[in-house]
């Protein structure tokens, strides 16, 4: 039997071997890392813990043969690196023998030993759980595929602390190999999803109650008949966590008021809807900001007033400028954007506030980037901005985009189409590139802001804008660092629940300095911590630029997917099967095509027609079969999805044919008005079958980018439907994975 469990505030420990990148760090033996561990919801196996060879034989005996036995020690973190672990012990006389052995391989630096006498839990699949603690993220809950390869497998998720049972549900599943968990396993039954998601619970729930614990290492986990038993445990204990950061904050639990949304749409009003903007440091000279951004502003229609100030005064694109902010109308104006040199700003600020203007973009630079007076120089902006209640953006900031009053506030073009997609982004030059492929596509873009140096108002305050603006369906979001994690956290938590964020993170490398004691330790690299938070938030973390826009796009304009059975419909027969691939790859399930749909198709084409999933009509199709064979698709019930492949190539027909010398004599101009009709007629139905089942239909063509002249009336024509035409069958299937990943984390 387990010996008596100490309470949480009796637990000590000595002074254990130190991580070289840590300071006062102390471990707990295993067996008293297991009796804090066991208060928290942890199963552990039945062990004791004993003094002398004769007391393990004796040990061995009450618990029942086969046992194990380990030397145990607050200083010993890793036994089996040692070789301080023997297995499979039958009988007394090689407990004995065995206890003596171990006892003789401690070292000086071991300080006070026992012996751990266990009982021998067997099971064909292991893990490893844990806990670590982020410099920027805070407390994070780790499961994974333990064993002695942990490390060399890397299979594991992390999520940030606290957690509920969805959140460890979504632990699991995100694994590589969840499918020997979540499935029978050589004879074995599934994992009891409730009593590892108490485990993983219980884990985060001891990292907000327990600040002094800076790690925690379980493994292996033995699943023995399903249950998760841990078998070995390493708590590592951090005696200077008084000074731990505040940034560990538990994610508030009940949703914002009517009242604070109302606020905060107030609070960001000025910034992305004024009644008129103040463009401060307006030049004549066409390659200056603040000539770029009165021309933007007047260019793409801004509905509002704009003030423009000159020190000369001197004309500005035909229009008179003023000379000093004192000369606007009071009132009049409600954001300045800030082009001048940073000397001036702060007096700049105040003359603003006197005429009623409550946010302040500021593309000056000079500030943080620049060094330690940039520094400072910020801080003094950010505090004036505080102290005269005016809502900053920036320093350093490349501009602001607002479609629903024609505001391109922007020292660079291009502006977007108007939309449902609302981008931030901590470099203004991925805010250009977003609205590029917005102009491309044509999905357009609701907000778009690039924050600078994030000196008042961060990214996650973006975010928790977005989430509350009812113009904004799709949130896109580039970040490189996270000076805010924890509220990063509290912010997505809630923006997810109510709509989707697609987000790209560039600097993949380890940065934070973190215990390596154990083996959670080692395997918590910055990237699989911030993912594993992506995962657990319902984040769809892209891998490009494009991708991510896409993904966007995709969840502007499309219905969320009922599950992962996707049809593949192909007027080429090489596509079909790449995309069959790509589907299989991503995880989403080529159903075998319903009989129903085989018989009726059988009606309408020759008998040469592919008769499975992917579905290729071998050219078979008349006028209307294509858009037929699409509404008998998406009305299945056994269909979730379609992919449409081949869309355009009519249509390319026709362009051949009316540039050439032949057009329009020769019957020519007949058929090419007849096959553009019909490329347009595909799109027009693949979004109309669609919207009538509820059901997302992903288009793709390479013509969407070699199509030159864009006169090809199927991707142009889905461009005209309001939808995203796809330059590959591959780019669809990652575009229809992300619906289905939202989808599944808004059904857990």
């Amino acid at each position: 039997m387990l010996a008596d469990p100490m309470t949480d505030s009796s637990l000590e420990a000595t002074p254990g071997s130190k991580p070289s990148n840590q300071v006062e760090q102390t471990t707990l033996s295993e067996h008293a890392s297991k009796a804090l561990l066991a208060n928290y919801g942890v199963l552990i196996g039945r062990e004791t813990l004993v003094e002398t060879p004769a007391d393990a034989a004796r040990a061995a005996q009450e618990l029942g043969f086969p046992v194990v036995l380990k030397l145990c020690g607050d200083a010993i973190a890793h036994k089996t690196e040692r070789d301080l672990v023997r297995l499979n012990l039958s009988d007394p006389a090689g407990v004995q023998a065995a206890a003596e052995e171990l006892l003789s391989r401690r070292r000086p630096e071991d300080g006070d030993v026992g012996l751990l006498v266990a009982e021998m839990v067997r099971g064909n699949r292991e893990l490893i759980a844990g806990l670590v603690r982020d410099p920027q993220l805070g407390p994070c809950v780790m499961l994974g595929i333990g064993g002695i390869l942990a490390e060399a497998l890397g299979d594991v998720v992390f999520a940030a602390a606290p957690i509920d049972e969805r959140d460890a549900l979504r632990m699991l599943r995100g694994l590589a190999m969840s499918h020997l968990l979540t499935e029978p396993f050589r004879g074995d039954p599934p994992v009891d999803e409730a009593a590892l998601a108490r485990t993983l619970v219980g884990l985060g729930r001891l990292a907000v109650e327990r600040p002094d614990v800076a790690s925690v290492d379980l493994n292996p986990l033995i699943v023995r008949g399903g249950t998760p038993v841990a078998v070995d445990a390493l708590v590592v204990l951090d005696t200077g966590s008084a000074q731990r950061p505040s940034t560990e904050v538990a994610v508030p639990e009940r949703p914002p008021t009517e009242q604070e949304i109302a606020a905060l749409l107030e609070r960001f009003r000025p910034l992305f809807s004024p009644r008129g903007i103040i463009v401060a440091g307006a030049s004549t000279h066409p390659g200056k900001f603040g000539f770029a951004t009165l021309h933007n502003l007047r260019r793409f229609g801004y509905t509002g007033e704009i003030y423009a100030i000159n020190r000369e005064g001197t004309d500005v694109l035909g229009q008179p400028t003023f000379r000093e902010v004192a000369e606007i109308p009071e009132d009049a104006a409600d954001l300045v954007f800030v082009c001048t040199p940073n000397k001036v700003n702060i007096e700049l600020l105040r003359d603003c506030a006197k005429k009623g203007v409550r946010a302040a973009f500021v593309a000056s630079a000079g500030y943080g980037e620049a060094g330690e007076e940039g520094r400072a120089l910020e801080r003094e902006l950010v505090d004036t901005a505080d102290e005269l209640g005016m809502l900053l953006a920036g320093p350093n900031g490349q501009g602001v985009i607002s479609t629903s009053v024609s505001m391109c506030a922007q020292i660079v073009p291009p502006y977007p189409p108007a939309g449902r997609i609302a981008v931030v982004s901590q470099s203004g030059n991925l805010v250009s590139s977003f609205l590029n492929y917005a102009v491309e596509t044509g999905v357009g873009i609701s907000k778009a802001i690039s924050c600078g140096n994030q000196g008042q108002t961060r990214l996650a305050d973006f975010l928790q804008y977005f989430g509350a603006d009812p113009d904004t369906d799709v949130a896109l979001a580039y970040l490189e660092g996270l000076p805010d994690g924890r509220h990063f956290i509290e912010v997505v938590r809630a923006l997810t629940a109510r709509k989707p964020l697609v987000l790209v993170k560039a600097g993949v490398a380890v940065e934070g300095q973190r215990a390596a004691a154990s083996h959670t330790g080692s395997l918590a690299t910055d990237d699989r911590i911030f993912d594993g938070i992506c995962h657990q938030l319902g984040v769809l973390r892209a891998p490009t630029i494009e991708d991510a826009f896409e993904w966007a796009a995709t969840l502007a304009t499309q219905p969320l997917p009922r599950g992962r059975r996707v049809v593949v419909f192909t007027t080429v027969g090489g596509w079909g099967v790449l995309a069959a691939d790509a589907c299989a790859a991503s995880g989403l399930s080529l159903i075998t095509l319903p009989e129903e749909i085989r018989t009726k198709i059988d009606t309408l084409v020759p008998a040469r027609w592919s008769r499975n999933n992917p579905i290729d009509l071998a050219g078979g199709e008349t006028r209307e079969t294509i858009p037929e064979v699409l509404d008998l698709i998406c009305g299945h019930r056994e269909v979730d999805a379609v992919i449409h492949l081949g869309v355009g190539i009519q249509a390319a027909s026709a362009i051949a044919m009316k540039t050439g010398e032949f057009y329009p004599d020769h019957g020519l101009e007949r058929i090419v008005a007849f096959h553009e009709r019909q490329d347009r007629r595909y799109a027009e139905a693949a979004r109309e079958c669609s919207e009538r089942y509820g059901k997302p239909v992903l288009s793709a063509s390479e013509l969407v980018h070699t199509d030159v002249s864009r006169q090809n009336t199927g991707p142009a024509g889905v461009r005209a439907e309001g939808r995203v035409c796809y330059a590959s069958a591959h780019r669809a299937v990652r575009a229809l994975r992300a619906l289905v990943d939202y989808a599944e984390f808004r059904a857990i």
